[in-house]
């Protein structure tokens, strides 16, 4: 089975390294080139390559595990996910495409940010840099986690290099092929690597369901439904056990949107204004497929384990357990490149914003001001692999939980950044003090609250998820800060 299975994920490697080659003879001769697609994504491509970047392998397997052991009840985060998408479209895209480029042509939300608050440029720069590469390397370490639990579950006792567990191979491999691509190609190889990851796995998430539900030993829906109310009936309800704090916290993820730099860099590397409402269109087509998919996948693949007498120790490998007993080996192993494309197109996007940060607001701005752009793509590689390295360490731990891991960084992006990005784009009066405070107070409030645990019990209940009381902290610090700080020489009037 093993050689079926790696024929196809060679076949998948080599083309995302062939895509990266083919971006280094395009895109890599200036900082823009190589840290924004030189501003010429189409449609499509600009879509997807936000869907794949931010649905990274808690798609399928963090949110499908969170489906097997709880039920319908975690379906919550996904329908938060797909309203906070629609409008992360609707209010940042066009004002951010537009604004970057007025605001001194900015490559980075870091130098967005500085052009927009002139009076703090050099503080929001350091600081939002500093909660860049500092988030991201956890974020980073959840997809490379989840590569190491593909390699781990499907191919153990398989591969054996130097005595290393499977574990610790899978996260290698993943980080490997990653380097290669964005290393070389940058911001147009990651983008169109993430178009094909995309399709990829939308098709996988189309196909698996359907296979579990109708194909042999599934006994369809109405026998799925059956089986599930005899394990347990508050499996197929959407409210049952879920008190409203559980709901909040659930749905709450959507308000992540807004601050994700390695989504909303996507915006301002589109084509022309013109070009967002279609992008918005595809990119929210592709979402809604891809999470009913990995819902059914969840709930659905609980029925089939128990209906089979299957053990499954990790909810989270319910995907690869699955792929491997369902489908001919070869399509196993497309399977297994869908994994690693929602894991290597979120990684890719990460890598390179953690780079274009470290590279344009610390080497250029303290460092080396009169490094060519030729340098700064040179020094931007460098970056790439050192984020990647800090990325590995954290997630060498095979214990790790994806989900966790994803929710914590979403969490930190959307409250230190989230309130400052609507507020800068669509509130004339927010000024660089108040930017520096909702900044600071956001990643503070969700660094503190899942230090002192409130996100898992919080006052004798149910925790809260961090990214409420942060969201709500940073908007409050921007709007009081900016008004007790009144700077008239900040009263830009914003074109829309």
């Amino acid at each position: 089975m093993a050689i079926g299975v790696w024929i196809s994920l060679f076949a998948y490697f080599a083309v995302m390294i062939a895509i990266g080659i083919f971006a280094m003879r395009t895109s890599t001769s200036s900082s823009e080139d190589y840290m924004l697609g030189g501003r010429a994504l189409s449609p499509k491509v600009a879509a997807l390559s936000a869907g794949a970047s931010d649905m990274s392998g808690w798609l399928l397997l963090g949110l499908p595990g969170a489906l097997f052991v709880s039920g319908l009840a975690s379906a919550w985060i996904g329908i938060g996910l797909l309203v906070g998408a629609f409008f992360n479209w609707v209010l940042v895209a066009p004002r951010l495409r537009e604004q970057t480029v007025h605001y001194g042509n900015a490559i980075t939300i870091p130098s967005f940010l500085a052009n927009r608050f002139p009076t703090q440029a050099l503080s929001l720069r350091t600081v939002s840099a500093i909660v860049i590469v500092i988030f991201f390397a956890v974020y980073t370490a959840s997809g490379l986690v989840a590569g190491g639990k593909l390699f781990e579950s499907a191919f153990a006792e398989i591969i054996n290099v130097g005595g290393m567990s499977d574990y610790a191979v899978g996260i290698g491999i993943t980080l490997g092929v990653v380097l290669i691509y964005t290393v070389v190609g940058g911001f147009l190889a990651v983008s169109m690597t993430d178009f094909v990851q995309g399709c990829i796995m939308m098709v996988a998430l189309v196909i698996m369901p359907l296979v579990v539900l109708f194909g042999e030993g599934g006994g369809g829906y109405a026998q799925a439904s059956e089986t599930l109310n005899e394990v347990d009936p508050t499996l197929l309800s959407w409210t049952e056990g879920l008190t409203v704090i559980g709901w909040l916290s659930a749905v709450t993820w959507g308000l992540g949107y807004f601050g994700q730099p390695h989504i909303i860099v996507r915006f301002m590397a589109i084509r022309t204004l013109k070009d967002v409402p279609i992008a918005r269109n595809i990119g929210m087509s592709w979402m809604l497929i891809s999470l009913v998919g990995a819902i059914s996948l969840g709930i659905f693949g609980r029925a089939y384990a128990v209906r089979n007498g299957m053990d499954v120790e990790d909810p989270e490998t319910i995907f690869i357990i699955l792929s491997e007993l369902l489908f001919h080996p070869l399509i196993t192993g497309f399977l297994y490149a869908a994994l690693l494309a929602a894991v290597m197109s979120t990684i890719s996007s990460q890598l390179l914003v953690s780079s274009s940060s470290l590279t344009e607001d610390f080497y250029r701005l303290f460092l080396r001001k009169e490094a060519t752009d030729r340098e700064c793509v040179n020094v931007g590689r460098v970056c790439v692999v050192l984020v990647g390295a800090v990325a590995a360490i954290i997630a060498s731990d095979p214990d790790s939980q994806v989900l966790a891991l994803v929710s914590n960084a979403w969490a930190g992006f959307g409250a230190a950044f989230g309130p400052l990005i609507i507020l800068s784009l669509m509130w004339p009066r927010a000024n660089g003090a108040g930017a520096i405070a909702g900044m600071v107070v956001g990643a503070a409030t969700v660094i503190i609250w899942i230090s002192l645990g409130w996100n898992a019990e919080f006052m004798g209940g149910p925790g809260v998820y961090e990214i409420i009381p942060g969201f709500i902290a940073s908007w409050i610090a921007i709007m009081v800060v900016s008004s007790a700080t009144a700077d008239a020489g900040e009263y830009q009037i914003i074109n829309r």
